[in-house]
């Protein structure tokens, strides 16, 4: 057997690189009253079994034509012995022990808010197409939260769609969403031999998303159908794990020698199985020809502690970054900018965030803390007074480019913005603050800050009073006048911020739909105008069936930002929510919303 350290360095977790999610405007499935047409689902990258593209193919996909040079991949169709030879029998697990595959999932329904039939009647193939086509990044953090629970919930699957499968939907879902570990708990909530062969395709690319070549030994009898090409390189990776050094590296000359895996790909395996015991085996990894991350490069990189260069792990999606953000044998130091893009994008809490810096932290000679990241974020916590600590807030809030970093920053602040007293002099402090409480879920102690904002004026007052109005439950005006003050002082770029406060007011129930109306008329927000989406969205809130008023909630906020989201959509969604049973996520995406434009 593989010594404790080299089992623990193959099995680790890590990011797998996907291909970057399509950004587009607010996309609607055909049918739902909206006429752009929609994009195709995001795809990952080549990885070895173009199978894996698509979740949906129960079948074996026509192997492409491939090239040796530049270290790519090269066709054979040759079999070896190996792959001829029958799978081993599976192993017997007694009824008692035996789950059930339709009811796969982590989190009580009830207990987080999704009531006890989160799907209600919907037709699970209606669902799970709604889930293959939603686009990712989400334009909110709050919002993947609300969606990665929903997923996450041990409820029964809706009809028409094998257990399995529908686990299978949900955990691709997961995977382009970037949240890799929990996609494993769903796969894993599902026995071996109740897997489709779409299951088994989504099982291997979440076993490559969290580095964890150990994932793919239960999945080799399930593999010769679907995921015949990477199978040799499979069975010789196990091999390896299983003590058998000899057999491992013969495997791996072998697939050397047929060619029809080579280039960096054949390398990495090899590195793999160079871990184990017994191979006598040692690999060199050239970065230099390859000009794509895929999810097998990524994953058996990581899981053997090799960061890819800078080149490719700047061009990787999002999602790629934040699994990079959770593998365990990257020093804190490399995943620290992986870090701060999965806490903007809601895959990293703003606790685990501040855990990581706390790290650093520890990790610093002492004398070359001052001026760094992490002593800043300690002194906003402990400094000498608030003086102290709203200023290396201030530093903090100015890191980075781009909207998933400023909002990483507000969630990291999140506890510490908690400790500042409420004071109306603060202007454009009180805005961070507030907005960085209500990043981190902290709505009660931001309503605190109600009296103090009501005492403010101009932009930063403005500002203040939004974000309280949409994001908490606290005593602030909401008439007429007050949003037309607001509405009059927009400066947004046609008047957005106006849109997504009116459209959040009433899909959080702030103000009546008839205000709404009124208010849209006169300023021309464009709330108005029905569709096939807002009626099935509006409908499933009515019935309190939560899952599925995030799933089509989802659809319907898609997009790269908040600025080209339909105020007419954001109202309908978060009204869904809130009718479900979900008023308290619904407030914090409407905050968001306006935080993020």
């Amino acid at each position: 057997m593989a010594s404790r350290a080299k089992l623990l360095l193959l099995t680790g977790l890590a990011g797998v690189a996907l291909a970057p999610a399509l950004a587009q405007e607010v996309i609607l499935p055909p049918g739902f009253g909206n006429e752009t047409t929609p994009a195709p689902t995001p795809q990952p990258a080549s990885n070895l079994t173009d199978s894996a593209e698509r979740p949906a193919a129960a079948r074996p996909r026509p192997r492409p034509a491939a090239t040796a040079e530049g270290g790519e991949l090269v066709e054979s169709d040759e079999l070896t012995e190996a792959e001829l030879a029958p799978p081993p029998p599976p192993v017997e697990i007694p009824d008692e022990s035996r789950r059930d595959p339709r009811r796969a999932g982590v989190l009580d329904p009830t207990r987080w808010g999704y009531g006890e039939n989160p799907w209600g009647a919907a037709d699970g193939r209606f669902l799970s197409g709604l889930l293959r086509r939603q686009s990712t990044p989400l334009p909110s953090r709050w919002l993947l939260i609300t969606l990665r629970n929903a997923l996450l919930t041990r409820a029964e699957a809706p009809f028409g769609v094998n257990g399995a499968d529908w686990t299978a939907e949900r955990a691709w879902l997961l995977l382009r969403m970037g949240e890799a570990d929990a996609a494993g708990m769903l796969v894993s909530g599902v026995d071996v031999d109740d897997f489709t062969p779409k299951l088994t395709q989504v099982a291997v690319q979440t076993a490559l998303a969290t580095a964890d070549p150990a994932g793919l030994c239960p999945l080799r009898d399930k593999m010769a159908g679907s995921e015949a090409r990477i199978l040799p390189l499979a069975q010789a990776i196990c091999s390896a794990l299983d003590g058998e050094g000899a057999s491992a590296a013969a495997q791996i000359q072998q697939a050397r020698r047929r060619g029809r895996i080579g280039g960096i790909d054949l390398v990495l395996a090899d590195k793999v199985v160079g871990a184990g015991e017994g191979t006598g085996r040692a690999a060199t990894v050239e970065w230099e020809p390859v000009d794509t991350l895929t999810s097998w490069r990524f994953g058996l990189a990581a899981a053997t502690g090799l960061m890819p260069p800078d080149r490719l792990m700047t061009a990787a999606s999002p999602q790629v970054r934040a699994w990079a953000a959770r593998a365990p044998l990257f020093s804190p130091e490399a995943r620290l900018p992986f870090a701060r893009t999965a806490a903007g994008l809601g895959v990293l809490s703003s606790s685990a965030l501040v855990d990581l810096y706390s790290q650093i932290y520890d990790a610093t000679d002492p004398s070359d803390l001052p001026g760094t990241d992490a002593w800043r974020l300690r002194t906003a916590f402990v400094g000498r007074d608030s003086n102290a600590r709203l200023a290396a807030m201030r530093e903090l809030w100015r890191q980075g480019d781009g909207e998933l970093e400023r909002q990483a920053s507000r969630a990291m602040l999140s506890l510490a913005a908690t400790r500042i007293t409420p004071n109306p002099e603060l202007g454009d402090d009180a805005v961070n603050l507030v907005a960085s409480m209500l990043a981190g879920g902290y709505d009660k102690q931001a309503a605190r800050w109600a009296r103090a904002v009501g005492q403010m004026d101009g932009a930063a007052g403005d500002r203040a009073w939004a974000l309280l109005a949409l994001g908490t439950e606290a005593d602030v005006d909401v008439s007429s006048s007050r949003i037309e003050d607001f509405i009059g002082r927009d400066d947004s770029r046609d008047k957005q911020r106006s849109k997504l406060l009116v459209a959040g007011l009433v899909g959080t129930g702030r103000i009546s739909a008839e205000e709404a109306s009124r208010l849209g008329q006169r300023n021309e927000l464009g709330l108005g105008g029905t569709s096939v989406w807002t009626r099935l969205v509006d409908g499933a809130g009515q019935r309190r069936q939560a899952g599925t008023a995030v799933v089509l909630g989802a659809i319907g906020l898609q997009a790269p930002s908040f600025t080209r989201v339909p105020a007419a959509q954001l109202l309908h969604a978060l009204n869904a929510m809130r009718l479900a049973g979900l008023g308290y996520n619904a407030r914090m995406i409407a905050a968001e919303a306006l935080a993020r434009t």
